[in-house]
């Protein structure tokens, strides 16, 4: 006597485990430590990307209000002025970020572990770093990758150009 194969058990349990990904890949959505692609990502509209917790001027806004640091987030913005690069320890390239809303943040770009980013006042970045608060607004840091590892990677996209 001949066994059937149970087809139809296992095509519903292909169909479910499909489902189930595209589900999952739906409500996650691509890591978060991804830079954005330049095909998607409306630079020269300052998009807010305050979709998800920790992402868009939102998160900036809610920390600085709360006082809070170590806060990864992601965010776009104006160059509104370039500063002089600190070099004491590990060399970082500094310049003021003006959200949409007129918030002003410090980026402290680590320019050992990453390449300088070629900005210019009026250029739109958009970013993911670690926030930390300051009276004046809080800073940005952590823009690049971390050698050990140790703490999500950040990134600087700049005229359709990521830096990290």
């Amino acid at each position: 006597m001949r066994r059937r194969f149970p087809i139809k058990g296992v095509l519903y349990l292909v169909i479910g485990l499909v489902l189930y990904g595209l589900n999952n890949y739906r409500t996650a959505g691509p890591s978060p430590s991804s830079p954005p692609s330049a095909e998607n990502t409306n630079l020269g509209g300052r998009e807010n990307r305050g979709d998800r917790e920790g992402h868009g001027d939102q998160a900036i806004l809610d920390a600085f209000r709360e006082h809070r640091s170590g806060v990864v987030v992601e965010a776009s913005g104006i160059v509104s002025r370039k500063l002089p690069d600190d070099l004491e320890g590990s060399r970082h390239q500094k310049f003021i970020l003006r959200l949409a809303d007129g918030h002003t943040v410090l980026v402290s770009h680590n320019i050992d572990l990453s390449e300088r980013v070629p900005i210019a006042t009026g250029d739109t970045v958009e970013l993911r770093g670690q926030y930390e608060w300051s009276d004046r607004g809080g800073v940005i840091h952590w823009t690049h990758h971390d050698p050990q590892g140790h703490r999500p990677g950040g990134w600087i996209l700049h005229r359709e150009r990521v830096y990290r």
